[in-house]
């Protein structure tokens, strides 16, 4: 029986949200409530899809967001950059942003604070983040094409975007950590953004790192470095992980990506990391180095192949696990110039991946 008072029955409709596309999604089946990820601004529905409340006038990136039980809060990756999404975000928004130096965070949303329309980062006290200086020296560091010429970006990162809570691989334990995936930029000239790479946080370091936020004077307050740092070799992306999800059930941190371009892959857009399998120490395929790296869960169809995964429409705007093989899933869509996303139901096999419920056709 599931441990929930709330389930959605129809699809659910977000409403109409502007320039920026959802980038991910949590359900509090207890309470009753949806939350979308709208890049600049977080929202708060309950499951009829009214309105309870939203926390807008972000400056950065807000991309996936994840549920923490144990304390009830929302966490999501945010970015500050010059690149161009960074420069799109600000131009989407039409704000005259702050001289911020480029810096990754997870944000900290005390959700319960949010309890009407339009309230703001720099005006409330729902937020708080954590600075995670490892991505800033990765996105400022270097790596090399396919020619051996140096290039920007070590392991193509291009920032931050999935994050979850899940436990360490191989470790039967109810401890959870926080994963936050790196941006990979999708570069078909150079071969060292093969792999998708997790960073793995203590989750209670993480959270007494958490100082309140103000974006006119950003701090770098965060732990001193990451406990694990995981390599997941998929192939070729573009943007890396967009949305992380731990599925109890599978024991499995889903990944949805917007998939690759280069011709030696498959380029498939969902993948499921085997958090049964402890991390090896190997040589990186491209990257000409060792790392700690993790198994890919695959069809049993699919024994022979070195990367598992499947291809799905959605996933990569909204993904999150009911521990019941079924998954809510954000399509996003555009009516009027306006960008929107229905929330539906999914069920999973790894015989046959994703399939859409009956009852959740929107069109």
């Amino acid at each position: 029986m599931r441990n929930s008072d709330f389930v959605l029955k129809k699809p659910l409709f977000t409403g109409l949200q502007g320039n920026n596309h959802i980038q991910g999604i949590v359900v509090d089946e207890k309470k009753g409530f949806v939350y979308y990820s709208f890049t600049t601004k977080l929202i708060k529905c309950d499951f009829e899809g009214n309105l309870i409340g939203s926390l807008c006038g972000l400056y950065g990136h807000l991309g996936c967001i994840t549920f923490n039980e144990s304390n009830g809060r929302i966490y999501g990756s945010i970015e500050y950059k010059h690149d161009i999404i960074g420069r799109d975000v600000i131009a989407n928004e039409g704000k005259c942003a702050p001289d911020f130096e480029d810096g990754f965070y997870i944000g900290i949303f005390d959700v319960d604070k949010i309890t009407e329309p339009d309230m703001t980062v720099d005006n409330s006290d729902v937020l708080t983040a954590v600075y995670l200086s490892e991505v800033l020296e990765d996105y400022k560091g270097f790596g090399f094409d396919s020619e051996g010429q140096k290039c920007d970006h070590k392991y193509g990162c291009s920032g931050i975007d999935g994050v979850t809570f899940a436990p360490l691989p191989g470790i039967f334990n109810d401890k959870k950590y926080l994963y936050v995936a790196y941006g990979v930029y999708g570069d078909v000239n150079r071969r060292d953004n093969d792999h998708q790479i997790l960073l793995c946080y203590d989750s209670d370091a993480i959270d007494s790192s958490a100082k309140p936020f103000d974006q006119g004077v950003m701090h770098r307050i965060g732990p001193e470095k990451y406990d694990y740092k995981f390599f997941v070799y998929t192939g070729n992306t573009r943007y890396g992980v967009q949305n992380l999800c731990y599925d109890k059930p599978t024991d499995s941190i889903f990944m949805a990506v917007y998939s690759g371009k280069k011709n030696e892959f498959d380029n498939y857009d969902t993948f499921a990391v085997d958090l049964t399998a402890p991390a090896v120490e190997t040589d990186l395929i491209g990257l000409g180095e060792k790392g700690l790296s993790l198994k890919l869960k695959g069809s049993d169809k699919a024994e022979s192949k070195q990367i598992y995964g499947w291809y799905s429409r959605y996933g990569e705007c909204g993904l999150a696990t009911r521990n019941d093989g079924s998954f809510y899933i954000a399509e996003n869509v555009y009516i009027d110039n306006n960008c929107a996303a229905y929330i539906c139901v999914y069920d999973f096999d790894f015989e046959n991946g994703f399939k859409k419920r009956k009852g959740f056709d929107w069109k």
